[in-house]
């Protein structure tokens, strides 16, 4: 079987460290899909790199049939078919997100050149460097050869977060839950959306009652990801990189009948959100191809919270103007 090259950048990080090794083992492609790494890091990174490599080899995996390392993402994306755009500065204790945004997104216009020469003309390009809609949006505007259906950035590990609160709090297994949706942006401003959800069968608000989602479920999802900061001094791992592998998985694979699941896309217009934002939707996916849930109901407190995570979307894209 032909291997699949899949490129993941920021190699020597924490996030990639927690990914590389599942990839290669086939959670993500399965069992019988041999793959190829191609592995980008910065130049103060190559040394810890090739030790990642190195581990990776003594694994000695039967489906990594190669194993490439680059500083150059011309090198690092040719021709590669399932793409994570990982490496990014992560957020640390008290830095803000437009601190954030200044850093990265050089990072994101530069990357964005690169797979638009030498990616897969149909590769599947997944944003986890934070932040991740406004650095997806710049790497599709560096990228004009590309399909911007190739782009998404994750909210996968938000729609994570919300089904094991939900299935926490109803006391179920978090295969009973479904319909879980996260609007916007991956920020504090998002909006995890219960109001469509179900646990088995049945409709969650019944379950848990208003005042928790509104008072507790809301905060804790949006907030999540400063609690493990404030906990533990670092950003999200481990949760990111299965977050990231779960999205891949999901895109590549599809969604199963009757649920959905969470990815920041392209807008087309869909729910009066502006056209050409990434913005995160419930979407299903059928032969590799994603498609925007349409018609759910939406309510004046919906709108509330999908116009406020637009909002921050439109002062992103307009701090980072000069790079679209």
């Amino acid at each position: 079987m032909k291997p699949t090259r899949i490129a993941v950048t920021g190699a020597a990080g924490r996030i990639s460290y927690s990914l590389l090794f599942r990839i290669a083992a086939g959670d993500l492609l399965g069992p019988d899909q041999p793959v190829i790494l191609q592995l980008l890091e910065v130049e103060p990174m190559r040394k810890a790199t090739e030790g990642v490599g190195l581990e990776l080899k003594d694994c000695a995996f039967p489906l990594l049939q190669d194993l490439i390392f680059s500083c150059d993402p011309e090198i690092a994306f040719a021709e590669a078919e399932l793409v994570f755009l990982v490496g990014a500065q992560p957020r640390g204790p008290g830095m803000a997100r437009k601190d954030l945004l200044e850093v990265n997104a050089g990072i994101f216009a530069a990357q964005g050149r690169a797979l638009n020469q030498v990616a897969a003309r149909d590769a599947k390009i997944l944003v986890v460097g934070n932040p991740v809609n406004t650095n997806a949006l710049i790497a599709i505007r560096n990228a004009p050869d590309l399909d911007p259906k190739n782009f998404a950035a994750m909210t996968r590990l938000d729609h994570n977060r919300a089904v094991s609160l939900l299935a926490e709090k109803c006391q179920v297994p978090v295969a009973e839950v479904s319909r879980i949706t996260v609007w916007g942006n991956h920020s504090a401003t998002q909006f995890p959306d219960l109001i469509h959800a179900q646990v088995k069968g049945q409709p969650a608000l019944e379950q848990v009652g208003w005042d928790w989602y509104e008072k507790e479920f809301i905060p804790t999802v949006q907030r999540r990801g400063e609690a493990i900061i404030a906990l533990s001094g670092k950003s999200s791992a481990a949760s990111a990189a299965h977050a990231a592998l779960e999205h891949m998985r999901s895109w590549v694979f599809g969604t199963p009948p009757g649920d959905w699941v969470s990815m920041a896309v392209i807008s087309d217009g869909s729910y009066g959100i502006t056209e050409g934002l990434v913005y995160s939707f419930p979407v299903t996916v059928t032969n590799g191809q994603y498609r925007i849930v349409e018609d759910l109901a939406i309510d004046e407190f919906c709108r509330r919270y999908l116009a406020m995570t637009e909002r921050e979307l439109l002062e992103e894209r307009e701090a980072v103007k000069d790079l679209l």
